[in-house]
């Protein structure tokens, strides 16, 4: 048997509709998508990998790692597919996951629809017992009282229990005591908040704890299955997950945490963008992520996507913030909204052209994929205007349907507006690409930023096909649909770092502020931080430090990030001062002229990373080299809002320099690029392609 080589990498992950499968063997990358298999997600990547594998001539004992990530987390909490969850709290403390913040999201809406808690009401518990703001016992917990829930709980036929008690994050050793106690009679899995995100607000961590709890025993059970089957395959190597922040954890962190994994994909694609800037030395960059159920959509600064401490899944109203169920964990920032290529086209009742967020996925599909789906999906108006090819869709493994496409076009939307398949299918396309740009501006607006001032880059089996467009709509002249694009966010687990992020809460004002104290509970945050990245990294480790700080009265923080050195005498001078700094960059300006204005810090964060290698910097050309299609295909011009010839080209057969003129579709095996007539295409010597606005100066 030939033995695992650590330069073999695959990456893996499980989409609302294709699996995407990566495989890097000593530089040479082989990629397939196959459609996502719901009753058993495994089998898809078993099935990915054999077809890899076959590509690059190897075999299953060769491969050196496999980094996954999947949105099966996500799904289970959006679709209340979880474990029967116990939620175990402070008395006085039960309904706190359904009174939420009190917040009015839409504040005119008389019909507001706020999310039902995952957990109902007769499934939470409480127990007397009490920590303090301040880390401090004021009641003993009720340890009787424990015993009974537990024997209460073993009767009920729960598959796992949140333990949420009020201040512990600031001493966690009530949660710890009854995890402990019910260990001793239950066998199914315990979460506690202060280890699962030991942070302030009550509610977000209350409802972060209750989602790990509820699709930990699915999740754990799915990731058993994988790592056997794999072995039983002749993969016996070591798995790693990607998280939500970016980083690499392995599958028994991934089981205890699953809430961790819930944005992995993504955050997979955010990272492939990243290297992407790096390579090209491109400082502002927004990354346009289309796969088959949701579009993402993300900032990248600096070589770097934005991050967050929380986001929302599963929103009721699309972009109303606050709509969702918050998960309080260190997250890469971007806006998300059900716009796929398997995302359903509907007519409202005020008879205006609607998409998703309902998808078609996998099973049954859009209706061109002829396997039962009828209703007409994004993919389907794709089809219609002429951006795909019926027969070569997915290198040729999907044979496309026209015909039907067409029917549940008009049968749905076209004849309720008295509009001809063409008309219907444009105007699908032109909502979708509207919804996304109109997401994209808002995104860049709460950060400061103008999207025009950006270059994108486009990846996703769907993204390609809109990305011109969606350029035309957003003003921005220039566009990179990387080599890859089709699988991008499984390329980038493969370029995602070990890395794990630390947090805890604790108030602390800059006058009552002490050194000694304060370089204690860092070094404890490193020490847990680098704990979960020496799991699968030996080489050097760096930590990133970051204070988020506010003024005392005001509501939420901003990030200060800091020295990796120890606090010393001087220590809230510097931190004033770097607060100061950076409210200045947030708001303009910092506050002045009020006396006795404290500021406060609320919550400590250490992100431990290994060192990922140098990539290789590329320089943009513009091309000198005009390339002629040797076929063309009739596709619907949005510029002109007619169809016309446009030109096709196999991305294979095309060389760096080699430039083609729009209107053209650059067709590859995951994926094609619609050049529209406003763009021309420049294959840059890393073979990606780069549109550019005719008559730009880029």
């Amino acid at each position: 048997m030939t033995s695992r080589t650590d330069d073999i990498r695959l990456g893996a992950d499980i989409g609302g509709t294709f699996t995407d499968i990566a495989l890097d063997v000593r530089g040479t990358m082989f990629s397939t998508k196959v459609l996502t298999n719901y009753a058993a997600p495994e089998q898809a990547i078993l099935d990915g990998i054999a077809i890899v594998i076959h590509d690059a001539g190897i075999s299953p004992s060769e491969i050196g790692i496999i980094i996954h990530g999947t949105t099966l987390a996500t799904n289970a909490l959006i679709e209340r597919r979880g474990a029967k969850t116990a939620l175990i709290t402070t008395e006085g403390f039960r309904d706190v996951i359904e009174m939420r913040t009190e917040n009015r999201f839409e504040q005119y809406d008389l019909s507001l629809q706020l999310p039902t808690p995952l957990i109902p009401r007769e499934d939470r518990f409480t127990v007397k017992g009490r920590i303090g703001a301040e880390g401090q016992e004021l009641q003993p917990l009720d340890e009787a009282a424990l015993e009974e829930i537990a024997d209460r709980i073993a009767a009920g036929g729960f598959g796992s229990v949140a333990i949420g008690f009020i201040h512990a994050y600031a001493n966690p050793d009530h949660e710890r005591r009854a995890r402990e106690i019910l260990s001793g009679k239950l066998s199914i899995p315990i979460s506690i908040s202060a280890e699962v995100s030991p942070q302030m607000r009550e509610f977000e961590r209350f409802n972060t704890v209750c989602a790990n709890a509820y699709v930990r025993p699915q999740m754990a059970d799915y990731l058993a299955r994988l790592q056997t089957r794999l072995k039983d395959m002749g993969a016996d190597c070591p798995v790693f997950m990607i998280h939500s922040g970016g980083g690499l954890i392995s599958v028994e962190t991934a089981s205890e945490f699953p809430v961790r994994l819930v944005e992995s994909g993504p955050a997979g694609g955010a990272i492939f963008a990243a290297d992407i800037a790096r390579r090209f030395g491109l400082e502002k960059v927004v990354s346009y992520d289309m796969g088959g159920t949701t579009a993402k959509i993300c900032l990248i600064e600096d070589y770097a996507p934005r991050t967050a401490r929380t986001f929302e899944v599963a929103r009721t109203y699309r972009f109303s913030k606050g709509s969702g169920m918050p998960i309080s964990i260190p997250v890469i920032e971007m806006i998300e909204i059900g716009a796929g290529g398997g995302s359903i086209a509907w007519v409202d009742a005020m008879g205006r052209i609607q998409t998703g967020p309902e998808s078609a996925g996998s099973e049954p599909g859009p209706a061109c994929y002829g396997r039962g789906g009828k209703r007409p999906a994004i993919t389907d108006a794709d089809l219609v205007l002429g951006k795909l090819d019926p027969h070569n869709f997915a290198g040729g493994a999907i044979r496309l349907d026209t015909a039907a496409s067409e029917q549940a076009i008009l049968r749905d939307v076209g004849e309720r507006l008295s509009l001809d398949a063409m008309s219907t299918a444009f105007g699908i396309c032109e909502v979708v690409d509207e919804n996304m740009a109109n997401a994209a501006r808002v995104h860049a607006v709460e950060n400061g930023k103008n999207i025009s001032d950006n270059l994108m880059i486009a990846f996703g089996g769907a993204a390609p096909l809109h990305a011109a467009r969606l350029c035309e709509k957003l003003g921005i002249d220039r566009c990179i649909v990387p080599r890859g694009a089709g699988v991008g966010s499984a390329i980038g687990f493969l370029k995602a770092p070990f890395g794990y992020e630390a947090l805890a809460s604790k108030l602390t004002r800059l006058s009552r502020f002490k050194p000694a104290e304060v370089n204690t509970l860092l070094a404890d945050l490193k020490a847990s931080a680098e704990s979960f990245v020496r799991t699968g990294a030996s080489g050097r480790i760096v930590c990133e430090i970051t204070a988020f700080m506010r003024y005392a009265g005001q509501g939420w923080e901003i990030p200060v990030p800091l020295a990796d050195e120890p606090f010393g005498d001087d220590a809230v001078a510097k931190l004033k001062a770097l607060f100061e700094e950076n409210y200045q960059r947030f708001f303009g300006r910092a506050i002045e002229g009020l006396d006795g204005l404290e500021i406060e810090i609320v919550t400590w964060s250490v992100k431990a990373t290994d060192i990922r290698p140098a990539v290789a910097r590329h320089d943009l050309t513009t091309g000198k080299k005009t390339s002629e299609p040797t076929t063309t295909r009739s596709v619907f011009d949005p510029v002109s809002g007619a169809q016309r010839s446009y030109g096709i080209l196999e991305r294979d057969t095309l060389c760096a320099g080699d430039r083609v003129a729009g209107p053209a579709v650059i067709v590859e095996r995951e994926t094609s690029t619609v050049v529209t007539t406003s763009f021309d295409a420049v294959i840059q010597s890393d073979g990606a392609i780069l549109l550019i606005r005719k008559g730009s100066q880029a």
